[in-house]
């Protein structure tokens, strides 16, 4: 299939998120991660899905002029947009407490934006899906937090995980997209890259 077709090509992931690496195995996908510390920071007036697109271009400038002509480079962000206000990954537990609070009995946005780089082209697109939570008790959030310790997760929670299966009550669109990459989308751009 489309390993096939990109088999000329290199892929390079950049995450170092587990999730991530599995989803391209699952892809039958051949790649190879490297990962570079870049600063997240991004401009205040950014909202939803213009701050995943900003950070996921921006974690793809840490390669510029290192790439070669056959690599593609795969960078990438996902944030909860809750309320109006972007949820990263807690700073410490009181602060996924908190997170967790806000977004019980509520519904919020999940945005993961993926960059795709060569020598000669640049692109990025993005995915969103709502999220619905049931009510969550002190003691559950507690529970989850200290068993599954979701501390490198956007908004202090994965769909794959306890929570997934006990609060989140409904969700609309990509499933994959919640976890960190928007596989179909993601498929379907990299096949571009293939012609």
């Amino acid at each position: 299939m489309l390993s096939e077709k990109l088999k000329h090509k290199k892929i390079i992931l950049a995450s170092g998120s587990p999730r991530r690496q599995q989803f391209l195995k699952d892809l039958g996908l051949d790649f190879e991660i490297r990962i570079r510390e870049i600063e997240e920071i991004y401009p205040p007036e950014l909202k939803a899905h213009e701050i995943t697109d900003y950070l996921a271009v921006l974690k793809s400038t840490a390669f510029d002029g290192d790439l070669q002509p056959e690599e593609i480079l795969v960078t990438s962000d996902t944030i909860v947009w809750h309320e109006g206000v972007a949820l990263g990954k807690p700073k410490d537990f009181d602060d996924a407490v908190k997170m967790l609070r806000k977004m019980s009995d509520s519904t919020h946005e999940v945005f993961t934006s993926v960059c795709l780089k060569t020598t000669e082209a640049v692109t990025v697109f993005h995915d969103v899906t709502k999220v619905t939570f049931a009510s969550m008790s002190d003691e559950a959030i507690h529970y989850y937090l200290e068993t599954c310790r979701p501390f490198d997760k956007a908004g202090a929670y994965g769909i794959q995980d306890w929570l997934g299966l006990t609060v989140i009550s409904k969700i609309e669109g990509s499933y994959t997209n919640v976890v960190g990459l928007p596989t179909e989308k993601f498929y379907r751009y990299l096949s571009s890259f293939a012609v």
